[in-house]
């Protein structure tokens, strides 16, 4: 199918898009560098629990921390809209520490410093992890507005990502987590579909490349999941609940390629999130609940 002339200045505010997300998520001009950007608040900072709560540390990549709905506290693009403040005074959870910030990588979890809000007192894990490391953002790019072959190729390298390098990715930080939160539950959370195929096409992204992308998304949630499970993490999947409401639909929850931050969730989007996380933890619930 060929592309109109448009979509190539999509392409452009696209990628634009995912490059504010970037400079966003590293500080203004260097001025906050990763580490401390994404540090553990200080003890003055952040309240003492509750006697009896459960004690609640959030650690992820934007999908975590909220990005897409602001205003943001720091340079990390935590919003109140994210799911870790919405499960905030719920069922006795008390957020002691909210470190997920965006563009976060499985590597950069690590060494930005998120693991550091864990220790033995944590009771609850949540986390949001993978999607950074994959290339996913190329290949959405290359389906909304480059040739066919330009998106088979960025589909087919996302999905060798996924299933041939994020497994020991996923593992060695699962592994951390658990090593610095011995007693906790640790909650992993998957990534929605982004497209509603039975609109039809959506600016360069055909039907038959959207449900490509959206089977991208199945694989990569189910490597998650199976990661996981390994570790003994309870996985939680929003792929139903974002059914129908994907970028193209009339009422969507992901946010548009125009949109600083393209293909993240809206605040409806982050409700969905939080109410799965919390029904996950009424059915299996943590120390202390």
């Amino acid at each position: 199918m060929g592309r109109f002339s448009h979509v190539r200045n999509l392409l452009r505010a696209t990628g634009s898009a995912f490059a504010t997300l970037a400079l966003f998520a590293a500080g203004a001009t260097g001025a906050t560098s990763a580490t401390s950007a994404w540090a553990v608040p200080s003890a003055a900072s952040a309240p003492a629990a509750a006697r009896g709560a459960v004690v609640y540390d959030a650690l992820g990549d934007s999908y975590a921390s909220g990005y897409g709905v602001p205003p943001y506290d720091g340079s990390c693009g935590r919003s109140e809209a994210a799911y870790a403040e919405q499960l905030n005074g719920r069922m006795r959870v008390h957020l002691d520490n909210f470190v997920a910030c965006a563009v976060a990588t499985t590597t950069t979890l690590v060494t930005g410093g998120q693991l550091d809000a864990l220790d033995s007192d944590t009771d609850l894990v949540t986390l949001t992890i993978g999607g950074n490391d994959i290339g996913w953002s190329s290949a959405v790019v290359a389906c909304l507005g480059g040739t066919d072959p330009d998106c088979a190729a960025a589909v087919a390298t996302t999905r060798s990502n996924i299933t041939t390098k994020l497994p020991a990715l996923l593992d060695s930080v699962y592994r951390q987590v658990a090593e610095h939160a011995p007693n906790a539950r640790v909650v992993v959370t998957g990534y929605p579909r982004l497209f509603s195929p039975f609109h039809g096409t959506y600016l360069g992204a055909s039907t038959p490349e959207q449900r490509a992308l959206n089977e991208g998304a199945n694989v990569l949630n189910r490597v998650i999941a199976k990661a996981a499970q390994k570790h003994g993490f309870t996985f939680v999947d929003v792929t139903n609940r974002f059914k129908g409401h994907g970028v193209n639909a009339p009422n969507p929850w992901i946010l548009g390629p125009f949109d600083p931050a393209a293909f993240h969730p809206t605040l409806p989007g982050y409700r969905a999130y939080t109410a799965a996380i919390a029904s996950s933890l009424r059915h299996c619930p943590p120390r202390g609940y």
